[in-house]
């Protein structure tokens, strides 16, 4: 075994003595080591409970025969984080979690890993390292977050934030916003919509790097509990028939994680981790695959923010093995593709029909014949965009506006709080991009501010940098390339009209190519926001949104 390299051997005496000095006996040195990542901390409500989730992946490793080890993963909460210089941090962890777990894991000779996540960015930085350094790995969240009635309608954490805007268009009052205040997060676990965290979760499913359930058992179930054990257990089996990541996360699991992408209107930025994920699992990966499969892949649900529904309902109607069964249907999955399981994907959702079609719609019967996200191209996004058309008011679907450009994510709230929005404008924020920004902040305030004053039939929002999962409302992110690159974003100016056409992929700007050559003349860039640290480091190496936004060795 790996962990030989650090136990066996009249050399290794002093190894053995340090792993004596933290309790070990013989036996459980002679066993494999099994290191137990977890991402438990005290500011992440979706991570508060992962001690009980480690507490209980160790003693399925025990069960099994395996020695755990735990060792700890940052995290960043994009709740917390979100509006100010906090965010720029989020996406930009997702490496240092990656880098991180790969120094732990060979730094110590670990065998196996079992990860334990459960929020935005570290859920794919996991899966990152996994690929990176494939040695056997499973991975089990901390689960979703309950949704809870108020005033009789399931309230999430989008609620909180749209309410500050439907306060300050003075449309709900102070009590009101208390109200919503309290009601919106209810218990732990990753918030309840299908919002970043909750997408990934269930993605993890289908690249089969999960057992069933995980992406959809709430976080307060003790199923949850059952299934860290299970995945406890079932680390001892890879482990033993040598099955690693990489056999796991091929291009055919990448093909069916964008298929179920499509058909669960997930995150906008799925569009950043699956090519990130893909970079590191050696995996052939192009971001215009999106609209291919989208085109061929009914949006067969409308979780929160594009409906009413939250991940507890997708749970109750069968979750994520339903949703595929639904789609193998119509022959849409590649079902010979390995799991953790040690079984296929057709074998692991074969037993597993729709439970409710109010909540998973029939293959024949969707809420639409495409999928939930779509990637524009136009000269004002020459490498790609990306939208979540699912989350999109059919009024919005094609639209055409003049621009009002703000160069930051706070002039352009300052300017939503005063009014200065217009019915009709398209909201043109730049400078945010992976390198700009940098950190790639996601847009969550401004597009509730949108939302929440009643707007978000009227206006559509622009950017360089991303959205979060709870985005809903024509919000087209990831612009490509963006501003700080030289890109057409840079040269916009207040007036300039903007042509959104989602259903047909395409984000043009109505100046011509001569007008564009002009104010390109003498561009230099802005300053960087940031200039010191990891983000002068992380700006420096990150690559573009449509790559991914992962750090390039060259």
């Amino acid at each position: 075994m790996y962990s030989d390299i650090v136990k066996k051997g009249v050399e290794k005496t002093p190894h053995r003595s340090l792993f004596k000095a933290l309790g070990l006996t013989d036996e459980e040195i002679e066993r494999p080591l099994i290191g137990v990542v977890s991402a438990k901390n005290e500011i992440i409500p979706g991570h508060m409970h992962l001690d009980k989730i480690a507490e209980a992946v160790k003693a399925g490793i025990r069960m099994a025969g395996g020695t755990p080890i735990e060792f700890p993963a940052i995290g960043v909460c994009d709740g917390i984080a979100m509006g100010h210089i906090g965010m720029k941090y989020s996406l930009a962890t997702r490496e240092l979690i990656a880098d991180s777990i790969e120094a732990m894991t060979l730094a110590h000779a670990f065998d196996a890993l079992v990860l334990i996540p459960n929020c935005d960015k570290i859920v794919p930085g996991m899966l990152i390292a996994a690929a990176r350094l494939n040695k056997p790995a499973i991975l089990v969240s901390g689960g979703p977050m309950l949704s809870m009635n108020y005033e009789g309608k399931f309230r999430d954490l989008n609620t909180a934030f749209e309410a500050v805007g439907s306060f300050k268009a003075g449309t709900i009052d102070e009590d009101g916003l208390k109200g919503l205040e309290e009601a919106a997060c209810p218990s732990c676990g990753s918030c309840s919509g299908m919002f970043t965290a909750n997408s990934m979760n269930c993605l993890s499913e289908v690249l089969g790097m999960a057992l069933p359930g995980n992406g959809t058992i709430p976080s307060v179930y003790s199923e949850r509990i059952r299934l860290a054990k299970h995945a406890g257990m079932k680390i001892m089996e890879l482990w033993e028939k040598d099955i690693k990541p990489r056999d796991i996360m091929t291009a055919d699991a990448i093909y069916n994680a964008l298929r179920v992408d499509m058909a669960l209107g997930c995150s906008t930025n799925s569009m950043l981790h699956l090519p990130a994920i893909a970079y590191e699992a050696h995996s052939p990966f192009k971001l215009d695959y999106a609209n291919e499969i989208s085109s061929e892949t009914p949006n067969l649900c409308h979780l929160a923010p594009a409906g009413e529904h939250h991940v507890q309902d997708l749970y109750a109607a069968g979750g994520i093995a339903a949703v595929m069964n639904e789609l193998s249907k119509k022959n849409l999955l590649k079902l010979d593709t390995m799991t953790v399981t040690g079984k296929t994907q057709g074998e692991n959702i074969k037993d597993h029909p729709v439970k409710d079609y109010s909540v998973i719609r029939p293959i024949d019967d969707p809420y639409s014949q495409t999928g939930g996200i779509a990637v524009l191209k136009g000269n004002l996004a020459v490498d790609g965009s990306v939208v979540k058309r699912s989350a999109v008011a059919k009024e919005m679907l094609v639209h055409k506006g003049p621009a009002k450009v703000y160069e930051s994510e706070e002039e352009a709230i300052d300017a939503i709080y005063k009014g200065k929005i217009e019915k009709g404008d398209v909201v043109v924020i730049r400078y945010e991009g992976p390198k700009g920004g940098p950190g790639m902040r996601e847009m969550l305030s401004p597009t509730s501010a949108i939302c929440g004053m009643g707007l978000d039939k009227d206006v559509a929002l622009i950017t360089d940098g991303r959205f979060s999962g709870a985005t809903r409302g024509a919000a087209i992110g990831h612009v490509s390339p963006e501003a700080v690159e030289g890109g057409p974003i840079a040269f916009i100016k207040d007036g300039d009209i903007i042509d959104i056409d989602i259903i047909n992929g395409v984000l043009n700007v109505e100046v011509s190519d001569e007008e564009m050559a002009k104010r390109r003349e003498g561009w230099k860039p802005n300053e960087p926001k940031v200039k010191t640290g990891y983000l002068k480091r992380y700006s420096k190496l990150v690559s573009s949104a449509m790559q991914g936004a992962v750090m390039l060795d060259d």
